[in-house]
């Protein structure tokens, strides 16, 4: 396998040219639409015969989430990524790829907006823009958590144009921080602790996600270069140390919630613990997608047969992304 195009001389050789581009294209357009489709119509798989009641509009709470963490994980993985081609000897001149930052931002923004409506509310969805209490963010710790993620996104789209991106760090890093502090409430038995978890839980997420999704983009763009090889080798290793850290934060979180005890019983009697079975049966496939890609870059005779594993594990991110914004919408499990 190579990242090179076929020429048109080849192609007037042996037939008809072919058209990756745009099997590519509609690869991509069905996966954004089952993305889309899962935090949708989840709710109601999961909730079936469970006996609990869903929050008004958790479909679209759902998928506006997904697509926060969606126009999290692109800017960050780009800023990684960038750091560790830097970082190699002998890398392409060409450098990195168009950013695709200031759309993930723009994403971001009518997610985090969307989000704050309804906080703004009192979690109902609202139905005009009349109902919407822009003010009223002001006095819940929930709204002006929400108003920070609105101005996070703002800013980092700026940063993203301005001359210095790296800048967009801070930003992304305030949704970061709020994001784990709304779903930590203070309500909540040892909240820091909890919102400690999120905040490395979603960091390492965001890396893996977005760092693998520009290293091919990154790929694509320098050919067989044979920095390529040591690029995805670099993150290679920085990305199982991100699955370590996602496992472990993953597994105690879920305890908090969930007490050993009655663990097993609520991952298939209740709509969170299914939607949280279905992410880890899904994580579990990603990580056996990154051993293969991982086992092709270090034996393969060419190292770059590892992009293809690799196309396959962001195919399966993007589904997790999907599934995580699902899973936040849901009511928590009951602790027995």
């Amino acid at each position: 396998m190579t990242l090179s195009r076929p020429t048109a001389d080849a192609a007037d050789a042996s037939g008809p040219i072919r058209r990756p581009g745009t099997r590519r294209a509609v690869a991509v357009l069905v996966l954004v639409t089952l993305a889309a489709l899962i935090p949708l119509l989840g709710p109601s798989a999961a909730l079936h015969d469970t006996g609990e009641a869903a929050a008004p509009g958790v479909g679209g709470i759902a998928l506006l989430r997904a697509v926060l963490f969606a126009a999290l994980c692109v800017p960050v993985g780009e800023l990684f990524v960038n750091r560790l081609a830097r970082a190699l000897p002998g890398a392409p001149a060409s450098g990195p790829p168009r950013s695709w930052a200031p759309y993930a931002a723009g994403a971001g923004v009518l997610a985090a907006l969307g989000l704050a409506s309804v906080v703004s509310t009192g979690n109902l969805v609202p139905h005009s823009l009349a109902q919407i209490d822009v003010g009223g963010l002001y006095d819940s710790r929930d709204g002006k958590l929400a108003l920070v993620e609105v101005n996070a996104f703002l800013a980092a789209g700026l940063c993203a144009r301005s001359r210095h991106p790296a800048t967009q760090l801070w930003p992304l890093a305030a949704v970061i921080v709020a994001e784990a502090l709304r779903a930590h409430p203070t309500t909540e038995h040892h909240p820091l602790l909890g919102s400690g978890l999120t905040l490395v839980h979603l960091t390492c997420a965001t890396l893996w996600a977005g760092g693998l999704l520009h290293a091919l983009r990154t790929l694509r763009g320098w050919g067989r270069a044979e920095a390529g090889a040591a690029l995805l080798g670099l993150y290679a290793r920085v990305a199982a140390v991100l699955l370590a850290l996602i496992t472990a934060t993953g597994v105690w979180s879920s305890l908090r919630r969930m007490p050993s005890h009655t663990i097993l019983d609520q991952l298939t009697t209740t709509a969170y613990g299914r939607t949280l079975l279905a992410k880890v049966i899904l994580v579990a496939g990603v990580a056996l997608l990154a051993l293969w890609a991982r086992i092709r870059l270090s034996r393969a005779a060419d190292p770059l047969t590892a992009c293809s594993p690799a196309r396959g594990e962001v195919a399966v991110l993007g589904v997790v992304v999907a599934v995580s914004g699902l899973l936040t919408a849901l009511p928590l499990p009951i602790r027995w």
